[in-house]
C-alpha cells in the first residue's frame, strides 16, 4: 500500500506479549497511521493487551509515545509494606502469594489512562472491539475477555473493568501476584499472564464471521522461530526462563506454521529483557524506531 493514498483501509490488529519491549508497538502504530490503516478491532496478550486496550480507548500513536516515554515503569513495582521493611520476607510472599508485587499500581495506572478517554468497562467500548487473553490457573484454561466472562464465570461483560482484564492478562508469574476473581460459587479463581497459553493470539478473530470483512494484521515482538537465536541454559534461573519462553511460544508458533505469515510483522527487540523496568530513554526510542522501520518495510507490500 502506498503512503499518501487517500483511501483508509480498516483492519483488525493483534499484538503479542513482550513486556517492556512493547515500546516497539508505538513505532508500528505510527507506520499504520502513515499508511492510512485504521484498526477496527484489536486484541492482545500481556503487554500487547495494554497497548490494545489503550488503542481501543482512542489513544493514537502520538499520545501513546508522549505518555509512555515519560512513564516511570518502576512505579509498577509495589511489594507489600512488610517487604519494604524486611527484604527477606519477599520469599514468604513469593511462596504464599505467588508473586513479589501486588500489581495494584499497574491496574490503577490503566484505570486512570482509560478514564481520560471515558472508558471504564467493556460496555463503554464498541462491541467486539477489544479482546484480552489471560490464563485461568484454577480451572486450567485459556480465557478470552470479554467473550468468556458470562459463559465461565457468570459475569456481565458490559460491567467488567477493562483495566482489570488487562491486569489479569499482564500478571507476569513471580513478578506479580495472580489477579483473582470470585467465581459464582464463591471460589477464588487465579489469573496470570495470558502469554502462558497464547502469547500471540492471532487466532482470536478466526472463527468470527466478520474476519472475512477485512484483513487481520499481527505484530509479533521477536524473530520468526526459524531465525531465533538459541539461548544458553546454564543455571536454574535460565532454566525457568527457558521453560516460560517455551510455553509462551509453542502454541502460537505451531499455529503460525500452518497459517499465512504474510499477515505478521516480526519486530526484533534487541535482546532486551521483557521485565527490565529500568529500560532507558534511548532503548525506548530505539525500540520505537525499530517497530516503525519494520512496519514501513512490511506495509509497502501489504496487504497482498
Amino acid at each position: 500500500m502506498n503512503v499518501g493514498e487517500n483511501i483508509t483501509l480498516k483492519i483488525d490488529g493483534v499484538f503479542s506479549g513482550g513486556g517492556v519491549k512493547a515500546f516497539a508497538f508505538i513505532g508500528v502504530l505510527e507506520s499504520l497511521a502513515n499508511y492510512r490503516l485504521s484498526l477496527e478491532r484489536v486484541a492482545g496478550t500481556s503487554a500487547g493487551a495494554i497497548i490494545a486496550a489503550l488503542v481501543a480507548a482512542g489513544y493514537n500513536a502520538t499520545e501513546l509515545k508522549e505518555h509512555l516515554m515519560s512513564l516511570h515503569l518502576q512505579k509498577f513495582l509495589d511489594p507489600p509494606t512488610l517487604v519494604k521493611r524486611f527484604s527477606l520476607s519477599k520469599w514468604l510472599f513469593l511462596f504464599y502469594k505467588l508473586g513479589l508485587n501486588k500489581g495494584d499500581q499497574l491496574e490503577t495506572w490503566l484505570t486512570n489512562q482509560l478514564a481520560k478517554k471515558g472508558i471504564q468497562t467493556f460496555g463503554d467500548l464498541r462491541e467486539n472491539y477489544l479482546k484480552v487473553i489471560t490464563t485461568d490457573l484454577t480451572y486450567e484454561r485459556l480465557v478470552v475477555i470479554p467473550d468468556d466472562l458470562s459463559r465461565y464465570y457468570g459475569i456481565d461483560p458490559n460491567t467488567f473493568s477493562v483495566a482489570q482484564a488487562v491486569r489479569m492478562s499482564a500478571g507476569f508469574p513471580y513478578v506479580f501476584m495472580p489477579r483473582s476473581l470470585l467465581g459464582s460459587k464463591g471460589r477464588k479463581i487465579l489469573f496470570v499472564d495470558g502469554g502462558l497459553v497464547s502469547n500471540f493470539p492471532l487466532w482470536v478473530f478466526e472463527s468470527d464471521h466478520t474476519r472475512q470483512l477485512r484483513p487481520t494484521l499481527g505484530v509479533k515482538l521477536g524473530q520468526p522461530k526459524a531465525q531465533s537465536e538459541r539461548q544458553p541454559i546454564r543455571n536454574i534461573f535460565e532454566l525457568i526462563q527457558a521453560m516460560f519462553a517455551t510455553m509462551k511460544q509453542a502454541h502460537d508458533m505451531r499455529y503460525l506454521s500452518q497459517t499465512d505469515r504474510k499477515n505478521v510483522i516480526f519486530v526484533p527487540t534487541m535482546n532486551i529483557s521483557p521485565v527490565n523496568l529500568t529500560i532507558s530513554k534511548e532503548q525506548r526510542l530505539a525500540l520505537i524506531e525499530k517497530g516503525r522501520l519494520k512496519a514501513d518495510k512490511f506495509l509497502k507490500r501489504w496487504p497482498v
